[in-house]
């Protein structure tokens, strides 16, 4: 389902479709025996906040789920999962999409709204609600650009940004949740 890392430490070119079991029994949280300090009982923890995130996303009828980040690189413990979803804009730009949502999550943390963005001890950058409740930031894309650059300083539409390194801009895979 998910091949081994590159030299690189990122998953090879392509979209990889997992459901959220497929995902819980890959080599994203099992990893490999490679690395001693490899932290699964985190990763895992990671993917069982973003399956209830995803749940939300279908139950309003979102079926377009991608995460990508450190979550899906050689790194022993990541920070959080990266991703984005396609919506409709329209929905998103009426607030339909988030109020939906909210109705759905106890905590309410839908929003990408910068006001709502808190500072976390030890980060640089402020963070989202729903980071600070899942340590996932799924963004809602519906074409626009992502704020990403690449290396000749094109801002890129998510699609784009999330399947190229950020350290180098090579290419690299992304995982597809599917149900």
């Amino acid at each position: 389902m998910v091949p081994q890392f590159d030299e690189n430490g990122v998953l090879p070119p392509g979209d990889y479709p997992l459901t959220l079991d497929q995902l819980r029994e890959s080599l994203l949280v099992e990893g490999s025996q490679l690395s001693s300090h490899w932290d699964r009982d985190w990763r895992l923890a990671l993917v069982e906040n973003l399956s209830v995130m995803c749940r939300q996303l279908w139950q309003v009828g979102i079926v377009e789920i991608f995460v990508n980040g450190s979550f899906v690189e050689d790194k022993d413990h990541p920070n959080d999962i990266d991703g984005y979803f396609v919506c409709d804009f329209r929905r998103l730009a009426s607030g339909d999409l988030q109020r939906e949502l909210n109705v759905l999550d106890p905590h309410k943390i839908w929003t990408w709204d910068p006001a709502s963005r808190r500072p976390y001890r030890g980060y640089p950058k402020k963070q989202l609600p729903m980071w600070h409740i899942y340590r996932v930031e799924l963004y809602p894309h519906y074409g626009q650009s992502s704020g990403i650059r690449d290396k000749f300083g094109h801002e890129l539409e998510f699609p784009s940004a999330f399947r190229q390194s950020r350290r180098d801009g090579k290419p690299k895979g992304i995982v597809q949740i599917v149900r």
